[in-house]
């Protein structure tokens, strides 16, 4: 992910989400990126939340 700011969230703990799916909107230099999932499975657990600042490399979300 980028550095920059979480704008939202778009799974949950429990859900199914393929490779590619999106995960999180991030914003970053104005610029809204949204991120997508590297590969298919379930998420584990949510591990920022909206608001939240993030670097570049962090984990947003862990799957299973």
């Amino acid at each position: 992910a980028l550095p920059g700011n979480v704008l939202k969230v778009l799974v949950s703990a429990g859900d199914s989400i393929a490779e590619g799916d999106v995960i999180a909107v991030v914003e970053a230099m104005k610029m809204e990126t949204e991120i997508k999932s590297p590969k298919a499975g379930t998420v584990q657990s949510i591990l920022v939340a909206q608001g939240d600042k993030v670097v570049s490399g962090q984990a947003l979300v862990t799957l299973g």
